[in-house]
């Protein structure tokens, strides 16, 4: 990975319009040059458009609700309006639009991009026990589950499906993401070690939103959603062939 390839960073937003002005103050305020932030604003009725606007973000519009809807939304732009050339390679950054994630930990999440390490690194928030306390409950426990059956089926030891992560843009085109819904975490990871990526995990800070509640984990009924959704994802993914039990790459 070229150190001069642009760096890429998608935000999808639904009603954060008290708190992606702070995300993209972060990001501003970061030591290392990123390229464009695209904010993907999935239908909010309030200012959050604006507020991206504001704060110099590239502003997408994606009307069907969902997690994945906004993120394939973002790629779409990415791949025909900003990249030049079938070849042309970039580093994707995934944060939150709810000031939940430390923007300022990008850097550590980059390193074993940079360094060539891995294609694919996860932020995990179950790593430090300050971070992981400010998750809400039924996250950790959808996670536990889901990381453990990755474990089990391919080895692969992550501890997250924390939604800051970085991978680059030719890694990332082999995932063939579809899921548009709370299911794009699992999927990308899941696909990762089916398509044998380099991957590892980097500790990452965490705090309780600044305003709102999360729209998956911050109630009984949305976690219980989340659940049932992270269990189809892998079920369908494991009856789709190629099924392979085994992943190589960088180990946390």
């Amino acid at each position: 990975m070229r150190r001069d390839s642009p760096i890429l960073v998608v935000i999808p937003a639904l009603n954060e319009e008290a708190s992606l002005p702070l995300v993209l103050a972060d990001l501003r305020s970061l030591p290392i040059p990123v390229t464009e932030v695209i904010v993907v604003d999935n239908g909010s009725s309030d200012g959050t458009a604006e507020a991206a606007r504001r704060g110099g973000a590239t502003v997408l519009a994606e009307s069907q609700r969902g997690y994945g809807a906004a993120c394939l939304r973002a790629l779409q732009y990415i791949e025909s309006s900003v990249l030049e050339g079938p070849g042309a390679d970039a580093t994707i950054v995934f944060i939150d639009g709810d000031h939940s994630d430390h923007a300022e930990d990008l850097p550590r999440l980059l390193e074993p991009i940079t360094r060539m390490q891995a294609e694919f690194v996860v932020g995990s928030r179950m790593r430090e026990s300050s971070a992981r306390a400010a998750v809400p409950v039924p996250s950790r426990i959808g996670n536990a589950f889901a990381c453990a059956v990755l474990r089990v089926l391919y080895g692969q030891r992550f501890t997250d499906l924390g939604p800051f992560r970085v991978i680059r843009w030719s890694a990332l085109q082999r995932l063939r993401m579809t899921d548009r819904t709370w299911g794009w975490t699992i999927e990308m990871q899941l696909r990762a070690c089916q398509e044998h990526l380099a991957m590892t995990e980097r500790a990452v800070r965490y705090r309780r939103r600044h305003a709102g509640q999360s729209k998956i984990s911050g109630s009984l009924v949305g976690g219980v959603r989340a659940a049932t959704k992270i269990c189809w994802v892998i079920a369908r993914h494991l009856l789709r062939p190629p099924f392979v039990r085994s992943a190589r790459g960088a180990q946390p």
